[in-house]
């Protein structure tokens, strides 16, 4: 498992450009690196697979690879919500293999400083098992984006799992 943040928070002396995508979850707007995006499609007809964790919506067949396809609400304890136009399915990169992650809609690509990027709040962190993939926060256009690392988001056993899908 990685054990590096996604950029390194404040550092003056080492000030990157920083490129994220941001999506749209539950009237809140997060961001993962723009490395890790393979490429954004609309929402194809997802095949449900038996004994999965309720938060794997199942999987599609992309160009000949099959992906597992993760429900970002569920994933978060959201209120689900009927697809819309904008649903979207960002297939990532997490830890080598494509995963696909059904957000609201897709915003833009944001180019920010690194120095701009504030550490999410202790409090957040400690709120609960599994805040380890926030790794900041941006204040974007008077919103706040929430950035992950996709890579963190997984316990090794649930990546191993998507493997065996």
């Amino acid at each position: 498992m990685s054990t590096h943040a996604l950029v390194k928070i404040n550092d003056s002396k080492n000030d990157e450009l920083v490129q994220l995508v941001s999506f749209m979850l539950a009237d809140e707007e997060y961001g993962v690196e723009v490395l890790k995006v393979r490429e954004i499609i609309r929402m194809p007809t997802i095949t449900k697979m038996p004994n999965v964790p309720q938060h794997v919506e199942g999987i599609i067949n992309l160009r000949g690879k099959v992906i597992p396809i993760i429900s970002m609400r569920r994933r978060f304890n959201l209120m689900e919500s009927e697809n819309s136009n904008q649903t979207r399915i960002i297939i990532m990169d997490v830890c080598g293999s494509l995963t696909g992650f059904i957000v609201d809609s897709v915003s833009e690509v944001i180019r920010i400083q690194s120095s701009e990027i504030q550490p999410p709040p202790a409090m957040v962190l400690s709120g609960g098992i599994g805040q380890e993939f926030i790794t900041g926060v941006f204040n974007h256009a008077e919103r706040l984006l929430i950035i992950m690392d996709i890579d963190l988001m997984f316990s090794d056993d649930e990546r191993e799992s998507f493997g065996e899908i």
